[in-house]
């Protein structure tokens, strides 16, 4: 009887280490994830859609080698382990080489689990009806970037060993002779954001051209799209951007501004930085700041994400959906130029611990050059917008790809295109 009721005993322990329903009792958890098991155990319907998501990502990507959060239990520990994690390591492997790659598919594993298109979901005004972009779940997915963010500013976050890993990976660009010492670099974020080892690493175009537009970053220029007169964003067929909650470049820019109806008949452009680019951005035309404010947000990563089945891997097209930016954290320095008018610059965070940080001096009634710094990102994929008023036409001339439909990655300080008067 005693053998029977040990048996008993044991098996039900392991039912309750195993259960999906419930956290298990030996793990220590992440600081977000237990934020996390205490939001769904207060709201059964959002652990429901947490629950189906799952389940559709499982569907779609059975493989735990590259989907490794298959039910809750799963998912607890998979935030767990990312929020002290390197990026390059979030769904683990034996070796990491070209940690860039590694970084892009770990990311898009996270939130290809959450970006599922729930029935439930539809009809709410959301991006799209996925879990990363509902209340309060995506609140609760800036606690964890913020968690995150925070190992990464620690000194526990880079070695020796992980400098080495980015300077053989040919994608970081650490032996182009571009970058300061690394030996300032004692975290993960001061490599991230690392800094030219001078200006001449990155000639500004034309310095004394106003006409002349510069890249702020390096970065991938998306496309062009004219803003119509009620400052709605419209396509190259002048038919507005479907969501209403997405479209309105005064809702982009802010109520808190008094400069967000003065663009509208104006021109919209951004382009798209990866996680292995130089996040540091500059001013890509001179003139006198107006305005500086940061625009609290949140933090999924905008555009598409879905599972490249045939090449067993994630794939990610930023520019899928124009206007997902007004919902993430971002900047908007309103700049004044000299001869064509109000120019928004604004950088988006996007994506995990994604952060937008200005300089010191970018503040109402500081003259700034061509080239100047503005500020710079924490890790995470970002994005910036220009926005022009009326009366100004600007004309993209960054080179294209091959295939003629998209534009080559630029560096900054390279032409983006440029400006001209029209009445």
């Amino acid at each position: 009887m005693k053998h029977y009721r040990n048996l008993l005993l044991t098996l039900l322990t392991i039912i309750g280490v195993f259960s999906c329903d419930s956290p298990e009792k030996n793990i220590e958890y992440g600081e977000a994830t237990k934020e996390l098991i205490v939001l769904l155990d207060n709201d059964p319907k959002l652990k429901s859609l947490l629950v189906s998501s799952l389940e559709k990502a499982k569907e779609i990507n059975p493989d735990r080698n590259t989907n490794p959060a298959q039910n809750l239990e799963e998912y607890y520990r998979f935030v767990t382990w990312t929020e002290t994690t390197m990026p390059w390591a979030i769904v683990k492997k034996e070796e990491y080489p070209e940690i860039f790659d590694n970084i892009f598919q770990g990311l898009c594993a996270f939130y290809f689990l959450i970006d599922q298109p729930l029935p439930e979901l539809e009809g709410q005004g959301l991006v799209n009806n996925s879990l990363q972009y509902y209340e309060p779940f995506a609140k609760w997915l800036v606690t964890f970037s913020k968690s995150w963010g925070s190992f990464l500013d620690t000194e526990e976050s880079w070695n020796e060993e992980h400098y080495q890993m980015a300077l053989n990976d040919p994608n970081f660009g650490l032996r182009n002779g571009w970058y300061e010492d690394p030996e300032n670099w004692k975290t993960f974020n001061q490599f991230f954001a690392r800094y030219l080892k001078s200006p001449d690493m990155r000639p500004v175009a034309s310095p004394d051209l106003d006409s002349v537009v510069v890249s702020f970053a390096d970065s991938e220029p998306q496309d062009v799209w004219d803003i119509d007169g009620n400052s709605y964003l419209m396509d190259e067929g002048g038919v507005p951007v479907k969501s209403a909650t997405l479209k309105s470049i005064s809702k982009l820019i802010g109520d808190d501004s008094q400069y967000k109806d003065a663009f509208s008949n104006g021109t919209f452009t951004h382009s798209f930085l990866n996680v292995n680019d130089y996040h540091r951005y500059h001013f890509p035309l001179s003139g006198t700041i107006k305005e500086a404010r940061i625009i609290p947000g949140i933090n999924p990563p905008g555009g598409q994400l879905w599972w490249d089945n045939e090449n067993n891997r994630y794939a990610f097209n930023p520019s899928a959906k124009t206007g997902w930016q007004s919902i993430e954290t971002r900047g908007c320095v309103i700049l004044e130029t000299n001869e064509y008018g109000l120019v928004a610059l604004m950088p988006i965070g996007m994506g995990a611990v994604s952060s937008v940080n200005f300089e010191k001096n970018v503040i109402p009634g500081t003259s700034v050059k061509k080239g100047d710094m503005l500020g710079h990102f924490a890790f995470g994929g970002s994005d910036f917008i220009m926005i022009f008023q009326d009366g100004v036409t600007f004309s993209l001339e960054a080179p294209m790809q091959e295939d003629g439909q998209s534009y080559q990655h630029i560096l900054m300080g390279e032409k983006l295109g440029v400006l001209s008067k029209h009445k």
